[in-house]
């Protein structure tokens, strides 16, 4: 257990996205880690899905992109130099486009792929956004769709159809940069990007012994063909992970369990997961309809807590 620190804004005691560690009373410096395997078969194509996953950390907690090191596995037995070359030239091109600068890095050979990056943002001490400060009352929005998960399997499995791809890849790759940016304009008690613990998950994460999120059935966006896919049982490992454990901590009020599996998907470079005063959500939906392409949507309102953490009706 680390030495506790008042310099120290930010831990790893409440599951948030990225630690934040108080330099002066105008400034402290926000970190962050994330790496994944390929989720896609072309190297420049990973490394911007990767690295746009691995700077969304900074974006959900409200802070500007500084510095980044790529973290690199690579397999030299059945990839040339070239593939790791576009690899990093993909990544690059995501950290530059938020402002960043890539400072180095480090890679290890590796019989699985991987690639991500460590990255070092800043922010004034009074404008972090926490995942668990969302106030009763506020509505809950997320700024991309579902079924990444269900997708990247597919892709995997040569099942999905090229146009759904090509939709897949423009969202996975799409970072939530200028969404963060704009969100500073509004009312907001928390955020939280949604990823590998799926919407559920991070949800958990983000409801406390007072509060429960209220999630609409059939109103949270997803993604072309998911649903589908979904039937015919395409399901990643993560995705079962994530519905047996939110299990107990979820109570079903729809008349169908479809949506519970959707919304339990883990996702790559997903959305931002957004508790926000309702007058202000609906502006701010307006405000980044291009830049979501048309998916932010109100899923659902912080209500007290109620028989679990999660609800969905």
């Amino acid at each position: 257990m680390a030495t506790p620190d008042e310099r120290i804004l930010v831990g790893f005691e409440n599951s948030d996205d990225a630690s934040v560690y108080k330099i002066s009373d105008d400034e402290a410096i926000v970190q962050t880690l994330d790496f994944i395997t390929p989720v896609v078969d072309d190297p420049y194509i990973f490394g911007r899905i990767a690295a746009a996953n691995s700077l969304s950390d900074i974006f959900a907690m409200g802070a500007e992109v500084k510095t980044a090191l790529n973290i690199v596995g690579f397999d030299r037995k059945n990839f040339g130099k070239d593939a790791l070359v576009e690899i990093l030239k993909g990544g690059n091109e995501k950290i530059r486009e938020c402002g960043g600068l890539l400072m180095g890095g480090h890679t290890i050979e590796s019989p699985e792929m991987f690639y991500g990056l460590s990255v070092t943002g800043t922010i004034h001490p009074d404008n972090i956004y926490k995942n668990n400060g969302a106030k009763i009352g506020h509505v809950l929005v997320l700024t991309k769709p579902l079924g990444m998960g269900i997708l990247t399997t597919a892709i995997k499995n040569d099942i999905l159809s090229e146009s759904t791809k090509l939709e897949a890849i423009k969202v996975m790759e799409t970072l939530n940069y200028l969404p963060s940016k704009i969100l500073r304009n509004y009312d907001v008690s928390a955020c939280t990007d949604v990823t590998g613990f799926g919407l559920l998950g991070h949800a958990l994460e983000a409801t406390t012994d007072f509060t429960s999120f209220a999630i609409h059935c059939g109103i949270v966006p997803v993604m072309p063909d998911a649903q589908e896919l979904a039937e015919q049982g395409v399901i990643p490992g993560g995705t079962k992970r994530n519905m047996k454990y939110l299990e107990d901590k979820t109570t079903i009020m729809c008349p169908t369990s479809k949506c519970y599996q959707m919304y339990c998907d883990a996702q790559t470079s997903g959305g931002l997961l957004i508790a926000m005063d309702r007058e202000d959500a609906k502006e701010y939906i307006k405000k980044v309809e291009e830049l979501t392409y048309g998916y932010a949507t109100i899923i659902g309102e912080v209500i007290p807590r109620g028989a679990t953490p999660i609800i969905i009706y």
